[in-house]
């Protein structure tokens, strides 16, 4: 048997950033690595011992999708246990994923999802699967639709409003700089429906970066987050101090998306023109780096991470 691929993104250099998508989850790494070689009961005790953490299942479901070998293996497990949920979540997110890639049909997807969520109607992870598929080409309603779907099972589920909050930036393209656009409407209000101790907090920050990515795209803003002024405005200030705030009384490591939510708030606190809490919450990101929003508006998300991680930290 061929030997399974490194880790997505592993680095080949000193110091650089590694992207990858288990991000601190060390059982989802080795439960990837056994599924690469073929054991998917490795996957099987994973997903059992995750249980109803729902975040925690999204963020291990969607992950092990992204293997190239993944749909292979999880039909074979489908075979063996036709009834098993996480075999049918699997490969429906698998498929999603291949789908995205060009490598499988659309309906492909929708099928295996709604196959998945029927097997397990409590579980907003094959919804979150279509909500994955449908965030870029679906229609508003559809959007929109499936959101409901995954908050109806998990009101705070972190990956979804994340999607939602991606989709909602990219209304008005041409509308500027709005205070009052949407997708801030939409994360404030999450933000606010949420416990005290819940990530969503940091939802308007990300809200911040995703409106940078779409209003850089369409050239209404400069190319380079720091020179755009897009994080020194007063309203962006108050936001960035919220969620840096409730990072310091909760900061909830134990969530399974965190370094996600710790790289947007970095993001954030660097362009703010604050090189010492970013400094801090470099420390605290470590390796555990993420794509976005480092990769705003097309830039390379390693050398950019690096970069500003070198300044804050002072070594060059």
């Amino acid at each position: 048997m061929t030997p399974p691929p490194p880790p997505l993104g592993r680095s080949r250099r000193r110091g650089a950033p590694v992207f990858d998508v288990a991000l601190d989850d060390a059982p989802l790494a080795t439960a990837r690595t056994a599924l690469a070689q073929g054991r998917w009961s490795v996957v099987r005790s994973l997903l059992a011992d995750t249980g109803d953490d729902w975040d925690r299942r999204g963020h291990r479901v969607t992950g092990l999708a992204q293997e190239s070998t993944t749909a292979a293996w999880a039909r074979d497990w489908r075979l063996a246990e036709p009834e098993s949920a996480d075999a049918a979540a699997l490969l429906a997110c698998a498929t999603v994923h291949r789908a995205l890639h060009g490598k499988d049909r659309p309906d492909a997807a929708r099928s295996a999802c709604r196959t998945a969520a029927a097997l397990a109607p409590a579980d907003p992870t094959p919804w979150l699967g279509l909500l994955i598929l449908e965030r870029s080409a679906g229609t508003e309603e559809d959007v929109v639709r499936l959101f409901d779907e995954v908050r109806h099972r998990h009101p705070e589920h972190h990956h979804a409003h994340h999607l939602m909050v991606a989709r909602l930036a990219e209304r008005r393209a041409d509308a500027g700089q709005d205070p009052m656009h949407e997708v801030y409407d939409f994360a404030s209000w999450a933000a606010e429906q949420a416990p005290a101790d819940s990530p969503l907090a940091v939802l308007p920050v990300v809200a911040h970066a995703e409106r940078y990515r779409v209003l850089a795209a369409a050239g209404a803003e400069s190319a380079d987050p720091v020179a755009s002024g897009h994080w020194v405005g007063r309203r962006a200030r108050q936001v960035m101090k919220a969620a840096f705030d409730w990072w310091l009384e909760w900061e909830r490591d134990d969530h399974p998306r965190n370094r996600v939510d710790l790289n947007f708030l970095t993001h954030a606190k660097f362009c703010g023109g604050r090189p010492a809490e970013a400094a801090a919450l470099f420390h605290r990101i470590g390796p555990h780096a993420t794509p976005a929003p480092w990769s705003y508006p097309d830039r390379d998300p390693a050398e950019a991470f690096r970069a500003a991680r070198g300044a804050a930290l002072g070594n060059h």
